[in-house]
């Protein structure tokens, strides 16, 4: 319910939003908003006050509050922020499974409720190409428009961003304890920078120096067509072609490919599979961190070490290519879920050998910073993206 306290013969009116009558309303979620005398209440008066939702006064000043998203196909993480306390520090978070719900705008009036803060704007990564403010996610059977979204959740603006751009958004502003170095390098100055991220699929993104700033671009890079690199990916590549028709490296590179490299591995006698392996992963809704640990562990499963082998080559592979596009002198950056869990293995040698091997172009590419993501950059990306706007009140 909608509780409005003020004065006889006033015009200074103390409004929050409580679940139910009696309910009390704590001093952090109310607005105070200055209605003009000509309003009397009704109609008038809601309208008041659904412009005022969303601004916090706190000690005579007025707080923007921003909820910012990272939306996947497996998860969905949101996050409460505002200028005052910055993109690093959300007063509130939770994280949902995706797939639990109907749609998106369904976890945020589970988030809106849990919270029980006013907002006024909402920044959220999508895993899906961005186009005149809607998005059909790659991964999930939701389409997203910004203007629904916004006036079925009264905010005053929904920004939706594709995901990589968020990360790439973020990039220019990670610390040292936010990365894991692969290869040193040495950065050109306002140097174009990629970033490749596997997760449940395959991103991609780049940024651009323009005038004082890094611009970010997002891309479907992943969509593109996966390039064998020695005969054994070739088999696997015919493999996939039989099963999809279109070999895309997020056939490869991705939560989902690591599945399709082992059910290769394992259909062309590769390495035999373990039967008590065989029915764990029967049984398992996602079979990709099984056959991640498997190939961590000591000693490991020789089939998912194969798997994770291919893998890695690929991932290094497809990141020299993205490097190339680019030109990324000021550096490539991974992001997404798997590589930091797989950090032992990225630092063996086999990304980076992987990711020179372009002929001539050898010696330009092991010039090029490589670091992995190690904090959720998505995340960070639309708390800036979304708090910036919020600032011009946009």
């Amino acid at each position: 319910m909608i509780c409005v306290n003020g004065q006889p013969g006033g015009n200074r009116f103390l409004i929050a939003s409580s679940p139910s009558a009696g309910t009390p309303i704590p001093a952090a979620a109310a607005v105070c908003v200055a209605l003009p005398d000509r309003v009397r209440c009704g109609v008038d008066l809601l309208r008041q006050v659904a412009q005022a939702r969303g601004r916090l006064v706190v000690g005579g000043r007025t707080k923007r509050m921003l909820i910012a998203g990272d939306v996947g196909g497996t998860k969905t993480l949101l996050a409460l922020f505002t200028a005052e306390a910055g993109p690093r520090q959300p007063l509130a978070r939770a994280e949902f499974v995706s797939a639990d719900y109907p749609s998106l705008e369904a976890i945020l009036r589970n988030f809106m409720l849990q919270t029980r803060r006013p907002v006024s704007f909402a920044c959220l990564d999508v895993a899906g190409p961005v186009i005149g403010g809607r998005a059909h996610l790659t991964n999930l059977p939701w389409v997203l428009d910004e203007g629904a979204m916004q006036q079925t959740l009264g905010l005053q603006r929904v920004t939706l961003l594709n995901d990589l751009k968020a990360v790439a958004y973020a990039v220019p502003h990670l610390g040292p304890d936010d990365v894991h170095v692969l290869n040193q390098g040495e950065a050109e100055p306002h140097g174009p920078i990629g970033v490749i991220a596997p997760g449940t699929g395959l991103g991609e993104a780049f940024l651009t120096w323009h005038s004082d700033r890094y611009a970010a671009g997002s891309s479907e890079g992943g969509h593109a067509d996966f390039a064998p690199a020695d005969a054994l990916q070739a088999g696997l590549w015919h493999y996939l072609f039989q099963r999809y028709g279109h070999v895309a490296y997020e056939r490869v590179v991705s939560g989902s490919g690591l599945p399709n490299i082992y059910d290769f591995l394992r259909d062309s006698g590769h390495a035999p599979e373990a039967p008590a392996f065989a029915a764990a992963l029967a049984a398992a809704a996602d079979r990709t961190p099984l056959i991640v640990r498997a190939a961590q562990a000591q000693p490991p499963d020789a089939l998912c070490a194969a798997t994770l082998d291919v893998f890695i080559k690929a991932m290094g592979a497809e990141a020299g290519n993205l490097a190339l596009k680019v030109l990324a002198t000021g550096g490539l950056y991974l992001g997404g879920g798997i590589p930091p869990r797989i950090l032992p293995q990225l630092d063996d040698g086999r990304f980076m050998r992987a990711f020179v091997s372009k002929g001539r172009f050898a010696e330009l590419l092991g010039r090029i910073p490589v670091r992995v993501i190690t904090c959720q950059a998505a995340l960070l990306g639309a708390a800036l993206y979304g708090l910036e706007q919020a600032a011009a009140g946009r």
